[in-house]
């Protein structure tokens, strides 16, 4: 038979799930079935394009290779979407259709999500950029924050004035401030109280002597010019306000006394312990560099890895999080994102959704003629099965007739043998006979007689088969079976004993 060969149509019928030899009757199916490879081979270019680009923005994958991997991908995603094609069969139970659609429309939602989401970033790959420029800057900022707040450098900066401070020692030659000293501060704070108060008598004795000679020019108070009693009653306020003053000013001349002893002593206690503090110095300014370098290093390091890692974040993750981002920081982009994922996800569920409405639909022509060629082939099959049984029973057939002729020329050969041993036997004692007879003659010659010998008794003879114990055997049921099992048989029975005769002298 000339073999037709195969169109492009064809092919993206079968791979729709289409069987040729029925479209070739049911012809009006075929459009449908063309349609849906066609859908097929659209579903698996669109997972191809979305792997590819998935790659490489996630992986940084050269193109050709994501190109190739991707590919590999489309044809593992028109494999699932024909093995969810081909395994809906029509059937007329809506229950049970709708058992079998909702599992595979789960199915293909997924892999429709899996597929449509890198190409709705690729198509707001320019907005996503901007986006992730600013996540990344935040994550900068939060970073640096968190960095700062750690317990691990906590110690740096009080490390960093130890320093100082030790530099200022070894620049003054070990010698240390005196004003730093304690008790050069605690004089210092008196002196600098007794100052304080100073200056507020100072200024409240300038008031009284205002206003004494306010009172005396009449410019103020009573406004009487000349010496009167207002006068004297503020020059007098005047006056011992002046010995306030005048005590104020002591204390603060015995403060300063006090504050430059103080800070004598302390310079002469700073240059005797001058070589001491040095040696302390140098010590506490290695370790506390040392300290301070190994943890800026740390610092520095852990920064500088935070940033080469933020500057990469520019994979799949970080554009679904920048996408979400834009879509909240402008509605509009997210609407036109998922007006995208819609339509990418649509393509994917078109073949499954079709199929699922065709199932819940009356049979079609197609569907009719697909169940009949099943059933011939059900029919063609079981004949071939009933073809090769009755052939098995034949040969069994022929076995068991082949065994019975084996069985029947054997028995044949014994019952020959049995004969043969039987004449053998008679001739052995005709000639024992004859031998004692011709004894008697010449025991009766030479006037002798013996007594008469007892008769010898002959062996029976050897085991036989007669005629129709042969024909009970052929006639027995087959001891073979059919796919070569065997039957119980009735044993084969022993050869019967011939009764041998006993001959007596007489």
């Amino acid at each position: 038979m000339k073999v037709r060969n195969r169109t492009t149509g064809d092919r993206l019928a079968v791979l729709a799930g289409a069987r040729l030899d029925v479209l070739q009757v049911a012809s009006g199916a075929r459009a449908k079935f063309v349609a849906l490879g066609g859908v097929l081979v659209s579903t698996g270019a669109l997972a191809a394009l979305s792997t590819a680009f998935a790659l490489h923005m996630a992986l940084g994958v050269w193109w050709p290779v994501a190109a190739v991997i991707g590919l590999g991908w489309g044809v593992v995603i028109v494999n699932l979407d024909r093995m969810l094609l081909v395994g809906m069969a029509h059937d007329s139970s809506w229950l049970r259709n709708a058992l079998m659609a909702v599992p595979r429309i789960g199915l293909a939602v997924l892999l429709g999500t899996v597929i449509s989401t890198p190409l709705t970033l690729q198509v707001f790959s320019k907005e996503i950029d901007t986006t992730i420029v600013t996540l990344q800057a935040e994550a900068a900022e939060r970073f640096t924050d968190e960095l700062a707040a750690d317990a691990r450098y906590a110690p740096i900066p009080e490390l960093e004035q130890r320093i100082a401070e030790e530099q200022a020692v070894l620049a003054g030659g070990g010698v240390a401030d005196p004003d730093a000293d304690p008790r050069v501060s605690g004089a210092q704070a008196e002196r600098d109280a007794k100052q304080a108060t100073y200056d507020a008598e100072a200024r409240t004795y300038a008031d009284l002597q205002a206003k004494a000679q306010c009172e005396l020019d009449g410019t103020c108070g009573s406004g009487d010019v000349g010496q009167g009693a207002a006068y004297f009653g503020a020059a007098a306020a005047a006056a011992a306000q002046a010995d306030v003053r005048d005590a104020a000013r002591a204390e603060l001349d015995t403060a300063e006394r006090a504050l430059q002893e103080t800070r004598d002593a302390a310079q002469a206690d700073a240059v005797s312990a001058g070589a001491r503090n040095l040696a302390m110095a140098q010590a506490a300014l290695a370790t506390d560099t040392a300290e301070l370098q190994r943890l800026t290093a740390a610092k520095v390091a852990e920064q500088a890895a935070f940033d080469a890692e933020n500057a990469q974040s520019d994979g799949l993750l970080a554009r679904l999080e920048a996408m979400d981002r834009l879509a909240e920081d402008r509605p509009a982009a997210g609407t036109a994102h998922l007006m995208l994922f819609l339509l990418f996800l649509s393509v994917e569920l078109l073949p499954v959704l079709m199929k699922v409405m065709l199932n819940f639909s009356e049979p079609t022509a197609y569907d009719r003629l697909e169940v009949l060629r099943d059933e011939e082939d059900v029919a063609a099959e079981e004949i071939r099965r009933n073809g090769r049984q009755r052939a098995q029973q034949a040969r069994a057939d022929l076995v068991v007739a082949a065994e019975t002729d084996r069985m029947a020329r054997e028995i044949l050969d014994r019952e020959i043998a049995a004969r043969e041993e039987a004449e053998r036997a008679a001739e052995r004692r005709a000639r024992r006979r004859e031998a004692r007879s011709l004894r008697r003659v010449l025991g009766r010659l030479v006037g002798g007689s013996r007594p008469a010998e007892s008769a010898e008794r002959v062996s029976p003879l050897e085991p036989t088969l007669d005629t129709g114990e042969l024909e009970a055997m052929m006639t027995a049921p087959s001891a073979v079976r059919m796919f070569g099992t065997t039957a119980s048989r009735p044993p084969v029975p022993a050869p019967r004993a011939a009764d041998a005769g006993v001959l007596a002298d007489n």
